[in-house]
């Protein structure tokens, strides 16, 4: 007969591992520092937590403070400063105004000077703002950009909650890492435009969803504001309506667990209900952004706007929105008309590839996370226990990021930056998998990406991943916002002053800012014939990897000597 003692099961961890027992002849002593040890580990997550993002804000202030204005934000920074302000909403009518009202709040602790006589178009008014009204555009930027830090840094506790209440803490604080880690989210995070404000909250509206399946009274009409804060931040979102709806009908029926097939019918009912009142909340939502803006919703077109037809037409029609909205939106589908010229893997084309947006994540997400996040995905689809989630970690995404392939702009990853954000939740999901060495590996990939992106700090813009060269060769395989948005025209001017002071600058910049304004005087070389072109030529790598006719031939007689932030380079003639 089996003693008392072998038939005791031992004390557990809250995760499920058996407590340590003190040896024999030590126990009060080894239990009180068993005791000291536990009471320590309490500490240890928020501790991880707070220092991964830490991390991430050391990391996108200093992107914020040294990079001078990208493309797009001049326009957001000019909106938020002048017309939003005044209660207008006239300027940028092609993008909601929620993502400008949060740089509006970064733009009034600057309190720049505004010329309210200026009377150019939206892109005009941004740099009129920046460089010609006697304000700092140093300090005007980096104060436009905080608030967009700052909702990267609550994007990055919402992808830990969803991540912790899928697989717990371990897989919480490998989804946190990786998100933290990510350069895409940093380079976009640190910016006063609108793509990482608006993937957030589709982020934000799939996890209170997967909450709702506990507490659907709760987390519904919260999730159905967060979706209404991503379509009242960008039109690009408007695909995941259709999904988080039949999302938030789900979440409903798991809620209820029906049985029989009067309970079924009354469940599907109920969730049909409650998807509506979501979806009603998340228009209700784009409304009040337009209200904020101009409770009169004053609105007339300062440009005539596209006429659109066929199914487009009646999803503008049917659409529960602003007038307003609907012209951004016909706007929007305006520009999907134009030839835009894109750069893939050293191809010139005009038009758009379908394929583009994902051999372009491949280049620019690090491998680390594509490692993990795959092996997550498909742990979220095969493990038994986590296959209720991947409805609301894998559906979301990939919807978004179909649509977005049959955009006709290929300019970024920029348009799919809620890619890495799912992705670390899905990777978290890897510490569900049993097995030898899954924990090991797991470290091991996450410190491999840590790692990449230190190595790529501060140039968070033009990184690409090891596979592909780093983020040096980020030109050879794509252009635009992948690598330079005219984000390093202030490095440029320091580069010149203290290692080619006094030589002849000859410059095409692909960017927004002005040069002269940072001490850079420079002729455009194109313009004079190509013997009288002596001196540094200095050409923003998207320019040249785009470069025809007159440009082509300057380059081919150049020698690069010189590298600026990995988006401008330095040639010699």
């Amino acid at each position: 007969m089996m003693a008392r003692e072998q038939l005791t099961v031992p004390a557990t961890e809250p995760g499920g591992a058996a407590a340590p027992r003190a040896p024999g002849g030590a126990g009060s002593a080894a239990a009180r520092a068993y005791a000291r040890l536990r009471r320590h580990r309490r500490w240890l997550v928020p501790l991880a937590v707070a220092v991964l993002l830490a991390q991430l804000a050391v990391a996108a202030v200093t992107a914020a403070a040294e990079q001078t204005p990208t493309i797009d934000e001049p326009v957001y920074v000019g909106t938020a400063a002048v017309c939003l302000r005044e209660h207008s909403l006239a300027c940028n009518p092609e993008h909601p105004p929620l993502g400008k009202l949060a740089v509006l709040l970064g733009v009034m602790a600057a309190d720049p000077h505004v010329d309210r006589s200026f009377t150019g178009d939206q892109g005009r008014l941004g740099r009129h703002l920046l460089y010609e009204s006697g304000n700092d555009p140093w300090r005007l930027m980096l104060w436009a950009r905080l608030p967009v830090i700052a909702l990267t840094l609550l994007f990055g506790l919402v992808v830990f909650a969803f991540a912790r209440d899928l697989v717990g803490r371990a897989g919480a604080l490998v989804a946190l890492a990786l998100y933290a880690f990510s350069p895409d989210v940093v380079a976009h995070g640190s910016l006063a435009t609108l793509d990482v404000p608006a993937a957030g909250f589709v982020v934000t509206s799939a996890w209170l969803l997967w909450r709702a399946r506990r507490r659907p009274r709760l987390y519904l009409p919260l999730a159905g504001a967060a979706l209404g804060a991503a379509l009242a931040t960008r039109m690009s979102t408007l695909p995941a309506v259709p999904v988080l709806a039949l999302l938030a009908a789900g979440s409903v029926w798991s809620s209820r667990r029906p049985s029989g097939r009067a309970a079924r019918a009354r469940a599907l009912a109920a969730g049909a209900g409650r998807a509506g009142v979501a979806v009603a909340v998340a228009f209700a939502v784009v409304w009040a952004a337009y209200l904020v803006v101009d409770p009169r919703l004053r609105w007339s077109p300062a440009a005539p706007v596209p006429a659109v037809h066929g199914l487009r037409a009646l999803l503008v029609a049917l659409l529960p929105v602003p007038e307003a909205y609907r012209d951004g939106m016909r706007m929007q589908f305006g520009l999907e008309g134009l030839p835009w010229q894109g750069y893939l893997f050293g191809q010139v084309y005009t038009g758009s590839r379908w394929y583009y947006l994902p051999a372009a994540l491949l280049v620019k997400t690090p491998l680390g996370l594509l490692a993990l996040g795959t092996a997550g995905a498909v742990a979220v689809a095969a493990v038994r226990r986590l296959r209720p989630a991947a409805p609301y970690v894998l559906i979301p995404p990939a919807v978004l990021l179909a649509a977005a392939t049959h955009s006709s702009r290929d300019l970024g990853t920029r348009y799919a930056v809620f890619v890495p954000m799912f992705l670390a939740v899905a990777a978290g999901a890897v510490t569900a998998v049993r097995g030898r060495w899954t924990a090991a590996a797991a470290l091991l990939l996450v410190a491999f990406a840590a790692v990449s992106s230190l190595r790529t700090y501060p140039y968070y813009l033009p990184y690409a991943n090891e596979a592909f060269g780093g983020p040096a060769r980020t030109r050879l395989w794509l252009h635009d916002s992948n690598v330079d948005w005219g984000q390093d025209l202030g490095r440029l001017a320091e580069r010149l002053r203290t290692r080619h002071p006094g030589e002849r600058v000859w410059l095409v910049y692909k960017g927004s800012g002005v040069p002269a304004y940072y001490g850079i005087h420079a002729a455009d070389p194109r313009r004079v014939p190509p013997e009288r072109v002596r001196g540094l030529l200095v050409v923003s790598d998207s320019a040249a990897a785009k470069a025809r006719g007159r440009l082509a031939e300057l380059l081919a007689g150049s020698r690069p000597v010189d590298d600026v932030g990995h988006s401008i380079t330095i040639y010699r003639r």
